[in-house]
């Protein structure tokens, strides 16, 4: 059932309208789960993610008991666009939660979203990485919070769990909020901006139904699930360039990687030679690694899960 979580009219004679889609369970249960995606309108990779969540449980949805709401589109003005932050007004709304009912148009968004969401038993919000870098499938927590979340976290079917991302776990972010007011909230994020892999939604969306099956919620049939590594900040390696120039990298992302290993090249078109080789201090995961091909000094290059071994 499709519902108007909330609408305002614009300055220009249009209407911002957010929606979200309630799957009630044949079978009664008070067990609420969000999944939320598009607060950045530049990150595709959830609204697959809840395409195929929803056809799955649609498929057999004597199986659910409960209610599943999917929030495909929180920035539908950004998602129109393909912007990350909301069209002219230049902001994030990633950076308004809570919100304020009687704050600015992009504020009472914001303060709509939490209250809808707000008495759930859980909560998803799904983000991609930029068009920069692309990034394996991942949860990021924040360390505060590890304790109560690790145990949902670890059934998600990522490759790994980030704890302690300070900046995806800022006080003004949904996920932040929703954990304040006591609804248990992830981030997810996989992939590459503007892009959607079905391999890592698939991969997704089977640890979502596990999760569902833990909260009680789901009575179907679900497929393996791998368990991922769990690191912290200090356990994360971050390599950037050391110039300017065309990144050519050596290796495939989802690469183990040994101390002083080459993981590619930054070269001059201009006068055809290396202007370096990038090499890791530390062995481990690359979990992050460049797509966009040109670089300047200091631009993020990778990101290394160290202290695994390779599997």
């Amino acid at each position: 059932m499709v519902v108007e979580v909330f609408s305002i009219e614009l300055p220009v004679g249009e209407k911002l309208i957010i929606k979200k889609n309630r799957i009630m369970g044949k079978q009664p249960s008070d067990k609420r789960m969000a999944v939320v995606s598009g607060i950045h309108g530049d990150e595709f990779e959830g609204q697959y993610i809840c395409y195929e969540l929803t056809r799955r449980i649609m498929e057999e949805q004597d199986k659910l008991t409960g209610i599943v709401d999917v929030y495909p589109a929180l920035n539908p003005l950004s998602l129109d666009v393909a912007q990350h932050k909301v069209p002219k007004l230049g902001m994030d709304l990633n950076r308004m939660f809570p919100g304020n009912e009687k704050g600015t148009a992009m504020e009472r968004v914001a303060a709509a979203i939490v209250g809808d969401i707000a008495g759930a038993d859980m909560c998803l919000d799904v983000h991609a990485s930029d068009i920069f870098v692309k990034e394996l499938p991942q949860v990021r927590i924040c360390e505060d919070m590890a304790d109560k979340l690790l145990p949902f976290a670890r059934l998600l079917n990522t490759d790994m769990i980030w704890t302690n991302a300070t900046a995806t776990v800022h006080e003004s972010t949904l996920v932040h909020s929703m954990n304040m007011l006591g609804v248990p909230a992830m981030v997810l994020e996989m992939g590459v901006g503007t892009r959607i892999d079905r391999g890592y939604g698939n991969q997704v969306v089977e640890g979502i139904f596990h999760l569902m099956q833990e909260l009680g919620m789901w009575q179907g049939q679900v497929g393996k699930i791998q368990y991922p590594a769990v690191s912290t900040d200090g356990e994360v390696d971050f390599i950037r360039a050391g110039k300017s120039g065309v990144f050519l990298p050596a290796i495939a992302h989802n690469h183990y990687v040994r101390k002083g290993d080459m993981i590619g090249q930054i070269v001059s078109p201009l006068e055809g030679c290396v202007l370096d080789e990038i090499r890791v201090s530390k062995s481990g995961l690359v979990f992050t690694l460049r797509e966009y091909p040109f670089v300047r000094e200091g631009s993020l290059i990778a990101r290394v899960l160290t202290g695994i071994g390779e599997e």
